[in-house]
C-alpha cells in the first residue's frame, strides 16, 4: 500500500472572514516520511501568489505584507494548474496546517476539499497537559520550543517551514508519551485529535490569566458568557468554544 504524504501548507487571505474572505497566496510541501521524521524525504516546496475575487484588506495588508498592487497581475486562484496540483495531493493525503479550521475554511471558499488533517494548534494544547504554555501561535511556538529553523517573515512559505519544524518537535513529544507506538499510529492518534475539539484548562489571555477555566464559572459566569459569544461572532475557535460550553452547561 502506498504511503500517505503529509501535506504542510499554509494560506495568506485577504481577511479574517472564514465565509467571505479568499486567498491571496499558498504554500505547500509534500513529506514522505519513511520510518521517522529524521529520516523524511521532502519533496521542493510549492509557493504562489493569486489575485483574489476581493480586495485585501488594510488589516490583512498590515500582516502579510501582500498588498493589492504586489497581486494585481497574477492569475486566479480558481482554474490554475496550482490548484489542480493541490486538490490531487490533499486527496489522498494529510494535510498538515495551524489551526487548520481558518486553512480548511479558505480552501473550502475555493472548492477544494480537505478529507483528512491534522492540526499543529490543537495538538499543542493537547500535548501540553499541564498548559504552562502561554500562547500557542505558530511563532510563539517557534520559539517556545525552540526549533531552530532560518526562514523568510511575512510569508506563507516561512510558515510552512516553521510548521514543519513545529510538527516535528510535538511529534517526538508523542514519541515520548507512546514509545511503544509506530509513526503510522502516532500520525493516525494526531488526526483523530485534530478532529474533535479540545477542552481548555487555563486562562491565556485577559484579566482571568494564569487561572483555571473551571474556577471561573462560579466567580464570573457573566465573563463566560460574554467571551462564549465572541467566540461564536468569530467563528474560529472550536476548541475555547468547546470549552466554554462545556463550563457553562
Amino acid at each position: 500500500m502506498k504511503k500517505k504524504k503529509l501535506i504542510f501548507l499554509d494560506t495568506e487571505t485577504t481577511g479574517n472572514d472564514l465565509e467571505k474572505d479568499r486567498l491571496c497566496q499558498v504554500a505547500y510541501e509534500e513529506v514522505i516520511l519513511q520510518g521517522r521524521t529524521d529520516s523524511k524525504k521532502s519533496e521542493k516546496m510549492k509557493a504562489q501568489n493569486f489575485k483574489p475575487p476581493i480586495p485585501i484588506s488594510v488589516k490583512a495588508m498590515s500582516i502579510t505584507h501582500i498588498t493589492n498592487k504586489m497581486v494585481e497581475k497574477e492569475k486566479a486562484f480558481q482554474g490554475s494548474k496550482f490548484v489542480k496540483d493541490l486538490e490531487k495531493v490533499l486527496q489522498n493525503n494529510i494535510m498538515v496546517a495551524h489551526n487548520a479550521k481558518f486553512d480548511i475554511a479558505m480552501l473550502s471558499n475555493e472548492d477544494i476539499k480537505v478529507p483528512q488533517f491534522i492540526c499543529t494548534l490543537r495538538l499543542a494544547r493537547y500535548l501540553d497537559e499541564e498548559q504552562e504554555i502561554p500562547e500557542y501561535n505558530l511563532q510563539f511556538l517557534r520559539y517556545y520550543y525552540e526549533v531552530d529553523v532560518e526562514v523568510n517573515p511575512h510569508s506563507a512559505e516561512g510558515d510552512v517551514i516553521v510548521l514543519e519544524a513545529i510538527f516535528n518537535h510535538l511529534f517526538e513529544i508523542a514519541q515520548k508519551k507512546a514509545p511503544k507506538a509506530s509513526e503510522e499510529k502516532i500520525i493516525e492518534r494526531m488526526v483523530d485529535i485534530s478532529a474533535n475539539p479540545v477542552l481548555i484548562k487555563k486562562f491565556t489571555f485577559g484579566k482571568y490569566t494564569g487561572e483555571r477555566v473551571a474556577d471561573i464559572v462560579q466567580k464570573d459566569r457573566q465573563y463566560l458568557n460574554w467571551l462564549k459569544k465572541t467566540k461564536e461572532e468569530e467563528g474560529t475557535d472550536e476548541d475555547w468554544l468547546f470549552t466554554l460550553k462545556h463550563c457553562l452547561k
